[in-house]
C-alpha cells in the first residue's frame, strides 16, 4: 500500500500512531543535535559559548523560514496528492524548493553583509566579534544545506512517510555528534578548529541530510522535476506556498517573543525564579515531544484527506488526536507530580530553585493535555492551508491570554501567580481549540483546493 493510499484508507488511530513514533524519534534527534553542539562549544570556554548564544536569534529566523516553507509545501502537496494530481505535486515541490533556495541565499547574503552592525545591535561585545565571524561565515555559507532538507523532509512527510525523515534527522544528529569533538578539538591529522569546527560539523551533517532527502524526492517519490517552468505557473505556485508559509513562519516566531516577555516578568522575582522556569521549560520540551510529533503528522493527514474530499475523515483524525492528547498528557501530569522532587534535585542544588521548580511541575502540567489540543488544531489548520487562522489563534493565546494572565498573577501572588497564569492560559486556549474543532472543523472554513 502506498503512503498516500494508507493516509486515505487505513484505520485512523493506528495510522497516526505509526506516523507519530518516527517523528518523535526525529524530534529527539534534533534536540540532541542542539545539546551536543552546546556541550562541546561550552568546553571551549565562556567566550565561544557566549558568541554562539548571540547567534541564536539570527539562526532562529532562518529555521523559522524553513519551518514555514515546509508547512506550506506539506499542506499544498498533501492536497494535490490526496486529489490524485501527482504530476502537479511534483512541479509544486520543485518550485517550492527553488523558492526556498532563493530566499535562503538572499538571507545569507544580507546576513554576511550586516554581520558587524547586526550583532552589535544584539549587544555582542567587540571582543566576541571575531568568534561570531568565524562561526557565522561558515553557518551562512552552509545555510542552504540546512533549509533544503528541512523543506524536502516536509514534502516526504506529506506523502505519509514519517519514518524516512525521522531516520534522516537521526543520522544527521549522529554525524554531528561524531564530528563535533573531532573538528573542534582536533584529532591526529585533523587540526583543532575551535568554534569554526562546530559550524563545519553542522554543515557536514546538513549536507548528508540534503543529499539523502533530495535523492528520495527525485528517485523514490518522483516529486522533483528539472523542467524549467512557465513564469506564470512558477509565480502561482509560489503565491500558494507563501499563503501558508508566511503565517506559519510568524507563528513559529511568536512563541520565543512571548517567552522573552514572560522572562521579563519572572526576572522581577529574582534569579532563582528565572532559573526554575528555565529548568521547567527544558522538562516541558521533553514531555511535549509526542504532541509535537503528532502535530507534525496530523497536518499531512488532514491535507491529503481534504484534497480527496474526505472531510469527515479529517475531522475524525483531529478529534481522535485530541482525545489521545488529553489522556496521554494526563498520565504525563501524574508522572511529573510523582517525579517532581527527584527532577528538582537533578536540575539544581538550590533549595529555593528546587521548591519553585516543584511548584511549577505540580501545577502547570495539568494543562498540557489542552495545550496539546491547541497544538493539534494549529497543525490541522495548516493542513487545510488556512495557517493565517492558526496564527491569529496563537496570537490571541500568547498576547491575549498568557501574558495578561501572567502579569495579573505576578501582581496578585508573585512567582506562583505567574505559574497560575500560564496554567489558566493553557486551559482557556485548549478549551477554545476543542470548541473550534468540534463546531467548525473543517466545514466551517473555506479553504482553497486549487
Amino acid at each position: 500500500m502506498s503512503h498516500t493510499n494508507s493516509l486515505l484508507t487505513a484505520p485512523i488511530g493506528p495510522q497516526l500512531a505509526r506516523m507519530t513514533g518516527p517523528m518523535a524519534l526525529g524530534i529527539v534527534a534534533i534536540l540532541a543535535f542542539n545539546l551536543v553542539d552546546t556541550f562541546f562549544i561550552g568546553l571551549l570556554g565562556t567566550a565561544p559559548l557566549a558568541a554562539v548564544t548571540f547567534t541564536f536569534p539570527v539562526t532562529f529566523v532562518v529555521t523559522s523560514l524553513a519551518m514555514g516553507l515546509g508547512a506550506g509545501l506539506s499542506a499544498c502537496l498533501g492536497q494535490a496528492l490526496g486529489a490524485g494530481r501527482h504530476h502537479e505535486a511534483a512541479r509544486f515541490t520543485s518550485h517550492s524548493l527553488l523558492l526556498a533556495l532563493v530566499l535562503v541565499l538572499v538571507l545569507a547574503g544580507l546576513g554576511l553583509a550586516s554581520l558587524d552592525p547586526l550583532f552589535t545591535l544584539l549587544g555582542a561585545e567587540p571582543a566576541l566579534m571575531p568568534l561570531i565571524h568565524d562561526y557565522m561565515t561558515i553557518w551562512y555559507a552552509a545555510s542552504p544545506m540546512l533549509v533544503l532538507p528541512m523543506v524536502s523532509n516536509a514534502a516526504i512527510r506529506a506523502t505519509g512517510d514519517t519514518r524516512t525523515p525521522g531516520l534522516v534527522m537521526l543520522v544527521a544528529g549522529l554525524v554531528n555528534g561524531v564530528l563535533d569533538p573531532l573538528l573542534i578539538f582536533g584529532l591526529g591529522p585533523l587540526p583543532a578548529l575551535g568554534i569554526r569546527g562546530a559550524a563545519m560539523s553542522s554543515a557536514c551533517s546538513w549536507l548528508i541530510a540534503m543529499v539523502v532527502a533530495l535523492y528520495l524526492l527525485r528517485h523514490r517519490e518522483r516529486l522533483l522535476s528539472w523542467h524549467w517552468p512557465a513564469l506564470t505557473t512558477l509565480l502561482q505556485h509560489w503565491r500558494q506556498l507563501l499563503q501558508v508559509a508566511i503565517p506559519a513562519s510568524f507563528t513559529s516566531v511568536l512563541n520565543p517573543v512571548a517567552t522573552a516577555l514572560l522572562m521579563l516578568l519572572l526576572a522581577d522575582f529574582g534569579t532563582e525564579t528565572v532559573a526554575a522556569f528555565g529548568a521547567a521549560s527544558r522538562i516541558e520540551a521533553l514531555v511535549l515531544i509526542v504532541m509535537m510529533a503528532l502535530s507534525s503528522v496530523l497536518a499531512p493527514f488532514v491535507s491529503q484527506n481534504t484534497g480527496a474530499g474526505l472531510h469527515r475523515r479529517s475531522r475524525q483524525g483531529l478529534l481522535l488526536a485530541m482525545r489521545f492528547a488529553l489522556l496521554f498528557q494526563l498520565g504525563v501530569f501524574a508522572l511529573l507530580w510523582w517525579l517532581a522532587p527527584w527532577l528538582a534535585r537533578q536540575f539544581t542544588d538550590s533549595a529555593e530553585v528546587g521548591a519553585l521548580l516543584q511548584q511549577y511541575l505540580r501545577l502547570v502540567p495539568i494543562s498540557y493535555g489542552l495545550q496539546g489540543c491547541f497544538m493539534l488544531l494549529g497543525a490541522a489548520l495548516n493542513g487545510l492551508r488556512v495557517s493565517v487562522i492558526s496564527l491569529l489563534l496563537n496570537g490571541v493565546r500568547l498576547f491575549g491570554m498568557l501574558l495578561p494572565l501572567a502579569w495579573l498573577g505576578a501582581g496578585l501572588a508573585g512567582a506562583k501567580g505567574i505559574f497560575t497564569g500560564i496554567l489558566l492560559a493553557n486551559l482557556l486556549a485548549g478549551l477554545v481549540a476543542c470548541l473550534f474543532a468540534w463546531r467548525r472543523f473543517p466545514w466551517g472554513i473555506r479553504h482553497p483546493l486549487s
